[in-house]
């Protein structure tokens, strides 16, 4: 039978995400002729707004909510309308010692005040002076690899030179980050603090062999040279709007509701997409196919055996409320604790424990989570009669919460709930009592879990970086453009471009980035 090809590109966009969207501008910039195919009926992927509650004007950012990694060179090339808000608290942990209600707050622009926090909380400046010396380090670390997430793949060798610290490197690269951790530092709080970063989305523990803590921990801590998480003015969906501009502007061509079912390819000439829309089925050609889809769905696509099947972990709660709750620790003001990452049974013991918990297949009694409420600093998501009313969001992403333990119908009420009392424990009243109701009196919280995640946006297995996060370098000597930017796949002109690659995960636009910038090297094939 013969395949009909309806339409030629120069290349196809396999998914609207904002990695796809990324590519599309940069390769429309640069003057080719682009295709992007999504399934949905929206662009985004993860990278959305939502009025997830009737009758309440609050426009959510429903599973990617904080950026950090999306490089300034983007924003700059693609001329980018988009304000990223720097938050002035960047974490507040609540505890109990010698029986009353505490807690370490993290105030980024005002060491002093931080200082007095650690002081009061473990009883000098030990742990402060630790905290200073491990996180000045991190930062030399951040300024030296980040550019390089936006060039072509260094090896492991020109990596360790660009970093230049040996010590950072071993830390890092090379031991299970617990170690370091359990040096740097012997509060079991501030240990637990340090060590979420390298949990987030990623199913480990601090002495895992296979380093996926000092990789998710990596990516978490280099953002923009800074490790800064900043507020996207908007929420989520004012980052893809800006994007999917960029694209259009420079004349892109974006189809929504077109789910791809094929990728045909020899490797040599040009590859054929098949999709479905309302009107049936069509196949387009081009001689380069941009997959923003996870490597495993890429597989399917072209009919190969997609290997192990990734595992997310977490568990992403939204909630709008009529007013913040008032903390057992009455030192705390609500506004500034929540402003930041507020963290939540994430001392290092609890974090283990969790850990083990769900390794053998059980639900965490005391699961770890963190909580930041974006209105507090950037209340332009809400409408105007809920802004009156002081209404404000609640995300909380909770850890330890792999897929595997969602196959039973009751385990997403039960992971929420045990949840929500692991927060409860460190209000001063129930979390429930100030959330708002919606149009129809029901309350305005929602919980999304792993299975959702891979149906409702098609992450596999509800991994939110689609895969294990790789290291920034290669051990290997880069064949083609595509190897030399972190992007091949076993077909020469078949790339990804999502968060799969090599230098993927987060709301970066890098991988978008790379791909565009392999293809635009290898214009003769």
């Amino acid at each position: 039978m013969t395949t009909i090809v309806s339409s030629r590109y120069d290349a196809v966009i396999v998914g609207g995400g904002h990695n796809g969207l990324v590519a599309a501008a940069y390769l429309a910039r640069a003057g080719r002729r682009v295709l992007v195919l999504e399934r949905l009926a929206r662009v985004g992927g993860a990278a959305v707004s939502t009025r997830a509650f009737p009758g309440v004007d609050a426009r959510l950012s429903r599973y990617s909510y904080l950026v950090s990694l999306l490089p300034r060179k983007v924003v700059r090339d693609l001329g980018l309308r988009l304000e990223l808000r720097r938050r002035r608290i960047a974490s507040y942990t609540p505890t109990e010692r010698d029986g009353k209600p505490t807690g370490l707050l993290v105030d980024a622009a005002d060491p002093d005040r931080t200082r007095e926090s650690f002081r009061a909380l473990t009883g000098g400046d030990r742990e402060w002076q630790a905290w200073q010396r491990f996180y000045g380090t991190t930062g030399e670390v951040a300024r030296r690899v980040f550019p390089t997430l936006t060039e072509p793949l260094p090896s492991r060798a020109e990596l360790r030179r660009r970093v230049d610290h040996g010590a950072a490197w071993t830390a890092l690269f090379e031991r299970p980050l617990g170690e370091t951790v359990e040096r740097a530092f012997t509060d079991d709080l501030v240990r637990g603090v340090v060590l979420t970063d390298a949990l987030i989305g990623t199913f480990t523990h601090a002495h895992d062999p296979a380093l996926l803590q000092n990789r998710c921990f990596l990516y978490h801590v280099i953002g923009n040279g800074t490790g800064d998480w900043d507020v996207p003015v908007g929420g989520m969906g004012a980052v893809t709007d800006a994007l999917s501009e960029a694209a259009l502007a420079a004349g892109a061509e974006i189809r929504t509701g077109c789910e791809v079912t094929a990728v045909a390819t020899d490797g040599r000439g040009d590859a054929e997409v098949t999709y479905r829309h309302r009107d049936g089925e069509a196949t387009v050609a081009a001689p380069k196919v941009l997959v923003n889809a996870a490597p495993a769905a890429l597989a399917r696509l072209l009919g190969e055996e997609p290997g192990p099947a990734p595992e997310g972990s977490q568990l992403k709660v939204n909630m709008v409320l009529r007013r913040l709750p008032r903390l057992r620790d009455a030192a705390a003001d609500p506004r500034e604790a929540f402003a930041g990452t507020f963290h939540i049974a994430e001392g290092y013991r609890d974090l283990e424990t969790a850990y083990t918990e769900a390794l053998a297949g059980r639900m965490p009694s005391a699961p770890p989570s963190e909580i930041y409420c974006h209105t507090l600093t950037d209340p332009s998501i809400l409408g105007p009669e809920s802004a009156r009313q002081g209404v404000q969001t609640l995300t909380l992403f909770g850890l330890h919460m792999p897929a595997r333990l969602f196959g039973d119908p009751t385990a997403k009420g039960r992971a929420l709930a045990a949840s929500l009392a692991q927060l409860d424990a460190v209000l001063a009243e129930p979390i429930a009592d100030c959330l708002a109701t919606d149009a129809d009196g029901r309350p305005c919280i929602e919980a999304r879990t792993p299975p959702e995640l891979e149906r409702e946006i098609g992450l596999p297995g509800g991994h939110i970086f689609h895969r294990d996060l790789a290291f920034p370098f290669t051990d290997e000597e880069p064949a083609d453009a595509a190897a030399r930017w972190g992007v091949a796949t076993a077909h020469p002109n078949v790339l990804l471009c999502g968060a799969g690659a090599v230098r993927g995960g987060g709301v970066s636009g890098i991988p978008g980035h790379n791909a565009a910038q392999a293809v635009l090297a290898d214009p003769g094939r």
